[in-house]
């Protein structure tokens, strides 16, 4: 097996990981991924006990117990390219030797769940409910830089998409992805199915107007009637694509789930929403514990 270059994977001198902060014997199998740094302590309150905890930049983690399974929480910041380094990282936590510098013979596959809060676009997604995103759609264009997208990408909604919708020229080019099979049949039942726009900010790749207006200001009203194979786009965020996506490519399984804190369609939001969001960590580590 090659070699990976120093200037390719950076190791700190303590012998973590560069940007994380993490040693590969301080990763649990499970990881849960949060935006907010300050959302880390509402994971680990539920833990039993705590081995470790790491903090560098926006990049907190803690790893330790929940109803008898292994679990990290690691906030990522905001954003997809934010989630490049947070999969990457996690990744050859898993499978780099990071003595030899070599990718291990025997692949060890992670459970990568983020929870985040999110947006509603259809009318019929209630304020306050769990959204799955079965779907992911990346505004961000991350995959395009890696070989074998057409191994991920759905391809048909891809099509259909830059048919149905005005797209301007100099923007990504969208994609879609599936988030892990496994993750998808664990929550469904419990959770609102759906297929989520990971946009590449929080203004106007969200079709928010402040000052500057927008290249399509057609494209809320567009995006809100899009459907494809009886699926339609039902919320914004901005990291689900990049988790799904590189997830798939790496081998792991990844998705995310989110707390509608806001509805674009009704232009309604809830500030107050801790306490929902507590609810939604719990039933996260629920189901992959196997509580639930």
């Amino acid at each position: 097996m090659a070699r990976i270059g120093d200037s390719e994977l950076i190791i700190n001198s303590d012998g973590t990981i560069f940007h994380l902060h993490l040693r590969p014997e301080d990763l649990a199998d499970n990881v849960i991924l949060v935006g907010d740094p300050g959302r880390v302590d509402l994971v680990k309150s539920f833990f039993t006990s705590i081995e470790n905890e790491s903090s560098s930049r926006e990049f907190r983690s803690a790893t330790g117990i929940y109803n008898g399974t292994r679990f990290t929480v690691l906030s990522t910041g905001i954003g997809c390219d934010n989630l490049d380094i947070v999969m990457t990282e996690l990744d050859a936590l898993a499978n780099i030797d990071f003595q030899t510098r070599e990718v291990k013979s025997e692949h060890r596959r992670l459970t990568i769940l983020r929870i985040g809060s999110s947006g509603a676009i259809q009318p019929d997604i209630p304020l306050g409910g769990y959204l799955f995103s079965e779907i992911s759609v990346g505004f961000d264009g991350l995959i395009n830089w890696y070989a074998g997208r057409e191994n991920i990408a759905l391809e048909d909604f891809e099509e259909s998409f830059l048919k149905q919708v005005t797209w301007n020229k100099y923007l990504p080019i969208p994609y879609f992805v599936k988030a892990s099979e496994r993750l998808t049949e664990l929550f469904r039942g419990s959770t609102i199915p759906g297929m989520t726009i990971a946009a590449g900010g929080f203004y106007g790749p969200q079709c928010r107007v402040v000052r500057l207006p927008l290249v399509n200001p057609d494209l809320m009203e567009e995006l809100e009637k899009f459907e494809f194979q009886g699926r339609k786009i039902t919320n914004f965020e901005m990291e689900g694509s990049a988790l799904a996506a590189m997830a798939a490519h790496l081998g792991h399984d990844g998705a995310t789930i989110c707390l509608i804190i806001a509805h674009r369609y009704a232009k309604q939001a809830n500030p107050d929403y801790k306490p929902l969001m507590k609810d939604l960590v719990k039933l996260a580590l629920d189901k992959l514990s196997g509580k639930c």
